[in-house]
């Protein structure tokens, strides 16, 4: 049954194919939803600045719906959200998870106490699938952040390919990175009219992070 959905964002490969999937299934995309840090100015999940996710959602000719919290505040933040939605007619949530049991209990959780469906469209696929539909499907993504714990800082600026991925599968690294070793950005790919027009600036460290800024080549 067609539903009409918003499509929790951020602004990465899963949530970008989770989305195209969606589309695919006849559902109707209303808004895309991002939790930004307090202050308003990056994404809590990719570290993206808001421009960079306003331009993204501007070429899938879709409204950026942002949230502000601190990790006390997030989930009454989040619920408040999914409210607002629902009482706007909203069916559903679509959301990019693979196989993380404890973010799927807990978007199950907040979803019903907004009275909100969900479809998760890349639930239990096996990861080398959906990483090769996204390169089979036109997708760029971009590797802007690494936990040097677990991936070489190297990887920074890389774009996925299958010599990517097998690269990643060699060293013992899992290539979708859903245990959080890397974050991309979806900077091309066919739910967008137009490629996002980003360029890369400085390497910065946070903790044992190495984050590549991200910023559209229109700022100075």
């Amino acid at each position: 049954m067609q539903k009409s959905f918003f499509m929790s964002w951020s602004g990465g490969k899963d949530s970008a194919l989770a989305y195209y999937r969606a589309v695919l299934e006849g559902h109707v995309p209303v808004a895309l939803f991002t939790m930004f840090e307090k202050d308003g100015y990056k994404s809590r999940s990719h570290g993206l600045p808001l421009e960079v996710m306003e331009a993204q959602a501007e070429r899938m000719g879709l409204p950026l719906v942002v949230g502000k919290a601190d990790w006390a505040d997030y989930e009454e933040a989040f619920i408040g959200q999914l409210t607002k939605f629902r009482e706007s007619g909203i069916e559903m949530g679509v959301y990019g998870d693979i196989d993380l049991e404890d973010h799927l209990a807990w978007v199950q959780k907040v979803s019903a106490t907004a009275d909100m469906d969900v479809n998760h469209p890349l639930w239990q696929e096996p990861r080398r699938t959906i990483l090769e539909e996204l390169v089979n499907e036109g997708f760029k993504a971009i590797i802007t952040v690494v936990d040097t714990t677990r991936v070489d800082e190297r990887f920074l600026g890389r774009e996925f390919t299958r010599e990517l991925i097998d690269e990643l599968e060699s060293l013992g690294i899992d290539a979708c990175g859903e245990e959080g070793e890397f974050h991309t950005t979806i900077v091309d790919g066919p739910i967008f009219v137009e490629p996002v027009p980003i360029r890369f600036g400085e390497k910065l460290a946070i903790d044992h992070y190495r984050m590549l800024e991200v910023k559209l080549q229109s700022e100075e």
